[in-house]
């Protein structure tokens, strides 16, 4: 479904004000900045393992509090079940089966899930 990057961004959005401020430091500069491990260490003034270990840990972490949580698993769950509402309006006001009353409230609820997706 996702790459291994994308994944940890995912889950960094969900959980990283669970992690410790020196794992959140390095996740952002890894994953948001594309620092090396080399050169995370020299911002941060420590070693190369001290980094790469901050990082699995940190991973491990947030993977952890997903198979707890489930919240990015509900989130994706949630936004499929919304693009399939979404795209089931998108057929039903096409084939303009639908009376002008149904058709107008069918095109508020499209309005509804066109304002969660921005």
């Amino acid at each position: 479904m996702f790459d291994e990057v994308t994944k940890i961004n995912l889950l960094y959005d969900f959980y990283g004000q669970l992690l410790s401020s020196r794992q959140a430091q390095v996740m952002d500069l890894y994953y948001g900045e594309n620092l090396s491990l080399s050169e995370i260490a020299g911002e941060l003034g420590i070693s190369r393992q001290g980094v790469h270990d901050a990082l699995k840990n940190a991973e491990k972490s947030l993977t952890g509090y997903e198979q707890k949580l489930g919240l990015v698993k509900r989130f994706e769950e949630t936004k499929k079940a919304v693009d399939d509402i979404d795209r089931l309006i998108d057929e039903i006001v096409g084939a303009g089966t639908a009376d002008a009353a149904i058709r107008e409230k069918l095109l508020r609820v499209k309005a509804i899930i066109d304002g969660l997706e921005e």
